[in-house]
């Protein structure tokens, strides 16, 4: 189908602002004035993802730094409009995209995730309602209730320990499990947490049935230890633990 002239001039002008290398200024507009949006544009984009992703941006050096984000901006195509959704849309480019870099950290897309968790989470929309929680219940023979605004992760590289001074080259035995939370005060933190814990809060998570002392026997039975009294004095503080974090805000009222 041939397109309009206008529409032609459109294409032109838009494929010119996302890799002007590759493609030239449209005939009759001038240089110097596409160099305005060549600039505006790419440096609002560099700009939120340098402040979405800042241990990343400090990781590399200027040169690739801008390399990445020109080829981002060159040829990978958003699915939204709004600026807050850039950053996930960066995670898919770096996770489908992008070609890998001698530049590029070993567990580059899971440090990305990371740093896009705490956007997120400060963005959502979920509410925390204590309808129905009794918050001074009995964590073990009751159902506890975890928070909405609060996100267990779990990942090959200690994400929340890597910078430039701290770049593992492959991913060490054990994973990393951590929870990311927004409190009252609609402040976003992150608690590392122990296999255990992990496992505990997932259990949780599928089973709403389940009482803490439930998940516990299950864990239990899992790792057949051989002082399960042992498992149940750690269950439970770990429990308390993460009702002091918010992450649990209480037990179901039957």
């Amino acid at each position: 189908m041939t397109l309009p002239a206008f529409k032609k001039h459109q294409y032109q002008f838009t494929a010119h602002i996302r890799n002007p290398q590759q493609n030239a200024v449209p005939e009759g507009i001038e240089d110097r004035r596409m160099g305005i949006y060549r600039d505006l544009l790419y440096n609002n984009i560099e700009g939120f993802i340098a402040s979405g992703f800042p241990v990343i941006r400090e990781i590399y050096n200027d040169e690739n730094w801008h390399s990445m984000i020109r080829d981002f901006f060159a040829r990978h195509k958003c699915h939204t409009p709004y600026f807050l959704e850039i950053s996930q849309e960066f995670i898919h480019y770096l996770q489908h995209e992008r070609i890998p870099q001698h530049a590029d950290p070993a567990g580059l897309v899971e440090l990305a995730h990371y740093e896009w968790v705490e956007l997120a989470l400060h963005t959502a929309e979920d509410e925390v309602s204590m309808d129905n929680i009794n918050a001074n219940g009995d964590l073990l023979r009751q159902r506890p209730v975890l928070s909405p605004l609060a996100w267990p992760l779990a990942y090959q590289f200690p994400v929340h320990t890597m910078g430039p001074d701290n770049l593992p080259e492959e991913a060490p035995a054990q994973a990393t499990y951590l929870v990311v939370y927004r409190n009252r005060k609609d402040e976003v933190h992150f608690l590392e947490i122990n296999p255990v814990t992990a496992r505990l809060i997932a259990l949780l998570q599928e089973n709403i049935s389940y009482t803490g002392l439930d998940a516990i026997n299950r864990i239990i039975e899992e790792m057949s230890h051989p002082k399960p009294e042992i498992v149940k004095q750690g269950g439970q503080a770990a429990l308390e633990q993460l009702q002091q974090y918010g992450i649990i805000l209480g037990v179901k009222n039957n």
